[in-house]
């Protein structure tokens, strides 16, 4: 581990001056506006850019962090690098007050750009499994680390607006949802100041730019990856009744599985259960021994999680008893221990704080309040769960034009592309208002 202190700064020596006082009201706090469109112009365009052009594999950004760690500390934050694995942590102390994180991840997902961009990733890297693959930002992490930077020079610059203790983390792994819990792990609430308030936004290919989301409660669901091995009796495939296959037990698990969202969870929750791969056999005549599948698992509440979890297991050993697989060779069902997050939940008085602080200063206007599309996950559950104390708010900002909704990619896709400049600048201003809303100033 490496860890990197550099005195601090002084906030009005970059930035010529003390901080401009605020100007509230819709459109935002003006000066904030023209600084962090200023700072894009200069430095975080070319910034997002380079993430772009150069994504990596989760639990493997080492590029990315170091590249974090530079630009923080030449910010005059304390920088610990390390965290987690890849993760980094800065620290700017401003007298008495609140502790508040930020977080932004910084992974990439195995996937070949096709978006079309001149500046579309060509990025190659081995995984963790030994095999090389393509890299490519295709859920906008990059906007994240690039917002993140952002922040970190406006907090910075306006000092006098703000009191208590700022964290900023760059988080790993997010994708493969362990990156939080190996912070957690690595001590970043023990090594490092405990924040009472954590945020963190999400650039959203399906929101339009310019617009903000939200949530009182619920904004991520649980994930958990399940692995099951079918065992069966290998034979000849034109005398079937001389083994058991697998193949057809298999079949018969993948079938049943939805009936625990269709008749055993109440329609009214949220529930998941999508089987992603099935792999078995290796030959047009040989019944097989094994067959596997992997699964991913969604749910909304730690009730309805622990009844998919219970369930697939039910399902798939009295399955294979069904179909007359010996009790000596019944399914081996494996939950992951990395992949695996609670839901995240925002805390809805700090929310309900954070909308107001986005109402005042962009207008209310600015507030988006649709429905979830789908159930998507996020690690960042592990930084509040309840009994960490922490207050969360997750929050998204708008990433596709109005006019160009229609169409537009969805994340993890090849295709996927956002429109970085307002995607980043209202990550930044979004951020500093959440975050000083935060940590009022105290006088004297």
């Amino acid at each position: 581990m490496k860890r990197i202190i550099l005195a601090t700064v002084a906030a009005a020596a970059l930035w010529g001056g003390t901080a401009s006082a605020q100007t509230s009201g819709p459109g935002g706090d003006a000066a904030l506006k023209a600084a962090v469109q200023a700072d894009y112009d200069a430095n975080l365009g070319a910034l997002f850019d380079w993430f772009h052009r150069n994504p990596e594999l989760s639990g493997r950004e080492v590029q990315t962090s170091a590249r974090m760690a530079q630009e923080l500390t030449a910010l005059g934050y304390d920088v610990t690098t390390g965290v987690g694995g890849t993760g980094v942590v800065a620290v700017l102390r401003n007298g008495v007050g609140p502790t508040v994180m930020i977080r932004a991840d910084m992974d990439g997902l195995p996937l070949q750009e096709r978006s079309g961009l001149a500046n579309a990733s060509t990025a190659r890297q081995i995984d963790a499994d030994g095999t090389e693959k393509p890299v490519m930002h295709a859920c906008g992490h990059d906007v994240h680390i690039t917002a993140l930077v952002g922040t970190a020079r406006q907090m910075a610059a306006r000092k006098a607006n703000w009191s208590g203790t700022l964290v900023l983390i760059a988080q790993p792994a997010e994708e493969r949802i362990f990156g939080a819990r190996m912070m957690i792990e690595d001590g970043l609430y023990t090594r490092f100041p405990k924040p009472d308030y954590a945020l963190a936004f999400h650039v959203s290919a399906d929101l339009a730019t310019g617009k903000i989301e939200a949530p009182l409660g619920i904004t991520a669901s649980s994930s958990d990856s399940v692995d099951i091995a079918v065992k069966g009796v290998g034979t000849h495939g034109a005398y079937p009744h001389l083994g058991v296959d697998p193949v057809l037990v298999a079949s018969q698990i993948v079938v049943s599985l939805q009936t625990l969202r269709s008749r055993e969870v109440n329609p009214l929750e949220g529930a998941v259960v999508t089987v992603g791969s099935i792999h078995g056999g290796i030959k047009h005549n040989i019944i097989s021994e094994q067959v596997d599948l992997q699964l991913t698992v969604r749910s909304d509440s730690p009730e309805v999680r622990t009844q998919l979890l219970d369930g697939i297991d039910r399902i798939a050993k009295n399955t294979a008893l069904a179909l007359g697989v010996p009790e000596d060779r019944l399914p081996v069902v494996t939950r992951s221990k990395t992949e695996t997050t609670p839901p995240t939940i925002n805390d809805a008085p700090t929310a309900q704080r954070v909308r107001d602080l986005f109402a005042s200063a962009f207008g209310a206007e600015v507030l988006h309040d649709g429905e979830r599309t789908g159930m998507g996950a996020e690690d960042f559950a592990y930084f509040v769960t309840p009994e960490s104390g922490v207050k969360g708010v997750y929050f998204s900002v708008g990433g596709t034009p109005e006019a160009e909704l229609e169409g537009a990619a969805g994340h993890h896709s090849p295709l996927f592309k956002i429109t970085p400049e307002p995607s980043v600048t209202l990550g930044v201003e979004a951020s500093v208002i959440a975050a000083e809303g935060l940590m009022p100033k105290v006088a004297g």
